[in-house]
């Protein structure tokens, strides 16, 4: 049995063996704050699968999309140029520092009053939150690019477009993506809080109404559906990773 089914077979069985365990744990359980998991499972089913899907899911699911969609490609796109251009490293430098030093829930109160508490305020604060990880991280890539890949495109005459689409982006590509999967999980983060705070719909919502109505079961059901939704998208950039980056897969492998 070869390294990788190994790796899939735990990948498996081991989350398996942790929710059979806190089923056991939890199947006597009186508390009024940690009823069975049973329990919660069944209002899932009840709650997620049928009722609030598309009450509360997909406003969810398109702010996230939306505010991760712009944070990618303006920090993709800025980070060419910082990474790229001295001088305007020096002087987006400072800026760069300073707001990204301003703890993201603080961005909630500005956004509110300029923007209201509709989908355009939530989008804004979580493409603003993702959108650092991307930039910096894509600074750094152009920065270690080996200078032999830029030394031959200028020996071949290859510039303007044809060196960003042929040797930048793709020599930075490890570096791109590991900040978009930082990202992802900022825009998960920042969708649920912005929807604590002011919304009237989406998960985050739904958890703090039903805490509010002491909806137990309900709102454990929408703190599993957003580890859930956690662990699906972090699983599907971990396909488009796998397929857009096979080439520096194999290149590691081979060198090793």
């Amino acid at each position: 049995m070869n390294r990788r089914r190994i790796g899939l077979i735990l990948e498996i069985a081991v989350p398996l063996l942790v929710v059979a365990a806190l089923i056991l744990w939890s199947a006597g359980s009186t508390s009024f704050y940690f009823p069975p998991v049973t329990d919660m499972l069944v209002t899932f089913e009840q709650t997620w699968l049928f009722d609030r899907f598309g009450s509360d899911v997909l406003p969810s699911l398109y702010r996230l999309a939306a505010g991760y969609a712009i944070a990618t490609v303006v920090g993709v796109a800025a980070g060419v140029v910082i990474g790229s251009v001295p001088l305007a490293a020096r002087a987006a430098e400072p800026i760069v520092e300073f707001l990204r030093a301003i703890p993201p829930p603080a961005l909630i109160p500005f956004g509110i009053l300029v923007l209201g508490i509709g989908d355009t305020m939530k989008i804004f604060v979580i493409a603003v939150v993702c959108l650092w990880p991307v930039l910096l991280n894509t600074v750094d890539g152009i920065r270690g690019l080996d200078p032999t890949l830029t030394a031959t495109a200028r020996i071949y005459g290859i510039t303007g477009r044809d060196r960003l689409t042929r040797v930048v982006l793709p020599g930075t590509g490890p570096q791109i993506v590991a900040g978009m999967r930082t990202g992802l999980s900022l825009a998960l983060i920042m969708t649920v809080v912005s929807e604590l705070v002011a919304s009237t719909n989406g998960v985050g919502y739904f958890v703090l109404q039903s805490q509010r109505d002491f909806a137990i079961p309900q709102m454990w059901s929408g703190i599993i559906l957003l580890g859930v939704l956690g662990y699906l998208l972090n699983a599907a950039l971990g396909l488009v990773e796998r397929r857009v980056l096979a080439w520096h897969r194999h290149a590691t492998e081979s060198a090793r």
